[in-house]
This record gives C-alpha cells, structure tokens and sequence, in this order.
C-alpha cells in the first residue's frame, strides 16, 4: 500500500480518474489475452494484502482478487515478487504487466504511470509496543526516538511530514522485518499503512498499538503503464462487475471483518 499527500492532492487525483480524456486504443490486452497470463508485480511480505503463509503459499486480499479476475477473463495470473523501492521502474521495464499491491495513488505516481480506480481507501498510521507508556502521542515523539519505516513506501513520506527530528529513522525493505525490530526495541514506532498495522496487531493481540492521530488518508489502485489503455481498460470493467456482484465485499469481509473496498 504508499506516498504521502495532503487531502487537496487526493482531490486533484480522483477529479483526474475521471477527467482526463482518454488515449487511442491499443493491443495490450490482446498481448495479454494471447499469451493468457497477466504477470502481476508484488510486494510478497504485504499482510494482508499479499503475503505467504506457513506453507509458503501466496494468500491476502489482493491475491484472492486477482485470481478472481483472472478467472473472469480467462487467463492465468503470475504473481512476480519485486523489491518495492524498484516496483514502478521493473512495470515501465516490462518486467510484469500490472502491480497489484497495497498501492498507494499519487500525484508523484501518476507522473509515471496510470491507475485504476481505487479499490480501497486506507490511512497512515503510526503504531508503538503497547507497553510503551511514554509514547500516547504522535506528539510525543521526538529526537529521543527512533522511527521506522518500509522503503519507498508513502509511510516514508507521511513520517516526514510530521517534521518531528527522530534520533533516527531506520528504513526497511519490508514491514514483517520493521515490526521484528518494533517488538524487540530497535525502533519505538513504525510509521505503517493501516491496513498492514491493524493485521499485524490482529495477530498479535497486546503487543503493538495503534497511535490516535492518523498520518494520511489515501487511495488504492491497481498500477499500469500509462500506453496500455486497452488493457486498464479491460481490468477496469472486471473490476466493476467484482464489485457490483458482490465478490469484492465477500474477499474485503475475508480479510478485513469488514468491507473498506472503495467503488466509483
């Protein structure tokens, strides 16, 4: 999920979903149709979103969604792990198709690549050890601390919007190694998207909690690269049947208790 930006940028973004005029047509999704399979790019340590289990099998609600797309369109779908901090370079180079991934939509992003709607809203948050009596705050973080962070997550941006100047800020590839080091006292807060920190704190009952004061509140969108209309297209209209007929509530229900999806 994964760039910070204020609620005026989150407005110029939704208002260019729907705006924008749209390019010519192209094959991509023919491309895609006659090699029947969508390579998807993913971060592989994103629970909920995609994770593996101990079996090391890849499970989470974008997994289930994808597949359930694939399904639809009668291809089948290659999750291809990457590391996050090359993700959109890897998309542009053709490396895979799409990212589906817990993204986050920005303005930043959009400079390089299109998005789909938004599939699910979610915020920035910061979350300590439960245990940390010291720390109720954001404000009361401040240069004794040491914060962590996923790499060229938006988390990263949000935590230097709060200008607060950390002792230190240590950077992670990923957020199962950030929450290991949360745990044993490496970091006293991890500046996480939500929808990773609430499961984390669902599996972990008493260990970890949640700071009041959100960071950031931003869209979900499936990633792809800005000449392939057709096949954003094609993705675009599965998509909205997923939602219309239910599927994407029943995965959301799976995986959250709840339905945070975002349609239209």
């Amino acid at each position: 999920m994964k760039r910070f930006f204020y609620a005026i940028g989150m407005v110029s973004i939704l208002v260019a979903f729907f705006s924008a005029p749209a390019p010519a047509a192209d094959d991509s999704w023919d491309k895609v149709k006659a090699v029947g399979k969508l390579a998807i790019g993913i971060d592989d340590a994103f629970p909920p979103m995609e994770f593996r289990n101990e079996q090391n099998e890849l499970v989470g609600f974008d997994i289930d969604a994808s597949r359930e797309l694939g399904k639809r369109l009668g291809i089948a779908i290659e999750h291809v792990p990457t590391a996050w901090k090359g993700v959109i370079m890897s998309l542009k180079t053709k490396k895979f198709d799409i990212i589906w991934s817990g993204m986050s939509v920005t303005e930043e992003r959009m400079k390089e690549i299109s998005f789909t709607n938004p599939y699910i809203m979610q915020k920035q948050i910061m979350v300590v050890k439960a245990d940390n009596e010291k720390v109720k705050s954001v404000k009361d973080l401040d240069k004794a601390h040491i914060a962590g962070v996923q790499l060229g997550s938006t988390s990263e941006e949000a935590l230097k919007s709060l200008g607060t100047e950390f002792k230190e800020v240590k950077r992670y590839d990923n957020n199962t190694s950030a929450f290991m080091d949360l745990k044993i006292g490496r970091i006293d807060a991890l500046a996480v998207d939500e929808l990773v920190g609430r499961y984390y704190l669902s599996q972990r009952p008493g260990e970890y909690r949640v700071l009041p004061e959100p960071l950031a509140s931003e869209p979900i969108g499936i990633g792809i690269r800005q000449a392939d209309v057709a096949l954003k297209d094609m993705i675009q209209k599965t998509l909205d049947e997923m939602f219309a007929d239910g599927t994407m509530k029943k995965i959301s229900i799976k995986w959250f208790g709840d339905d945070i999806t975002a349609w239209k």
